[in-house]
């Protein structure tokens, strides 16, 4: 029981993420101009969004795989799922999926993963 209560944390975490982020994409645009600090804020929601969700994969990943290894599939993933979510946005009304916030994501993955090899000195 112990070791199945210690994969669900190790798990469930990263999943839920992506359950989350699926769902505030499926919300709706409300088409309202809400101004550059609404527009900033809704960015780095995004940066953070995908370096947390690198992190929650690479703290999974790093039971089953090397270190590094770990690291480079939680970005692998983290990237995908970025694109994923974009194509999803493209069948929800009043939301479009753009290149441009997938850079963003992959900016805030690339940023978590960059600090999860500084913090194991260049080891991920």
């Amino acid at each position: 029981m112990h070791r199945l209560l210690r994969a669900a944390g190790l798990w469930l975490p990263p999943l839920l993420m992506m359950a989350l982020i699926f769902a505030l994409s499926a919300m709706p645009s409300d088409d309202v101009d809400h101004g550059l600090a609404y527009l900033l804020a809704r960015k780095l929601a995004h940066l953070l969004a995908y370096a947390l969700l690198l992190g929650l994969w690479w703290r999974a990943l790093r039971t089953r795989l090397p270190p590094g290894k770990a690291v480079g599939v939680a970005f692998a993933i983290s990237v995908a799922y970025a694109v994923s979510d974009e194509l999803h946005q493209l069948t929800v009304e009043g939301r479009a999926g753009t290149a441009r916030d997938v850079v963003i994501d992959t900016a805030g993955a690339a940023t978590a993963a960059a600090l999860v090899i500084r913090r194991n000195g260049g080891r991920a």
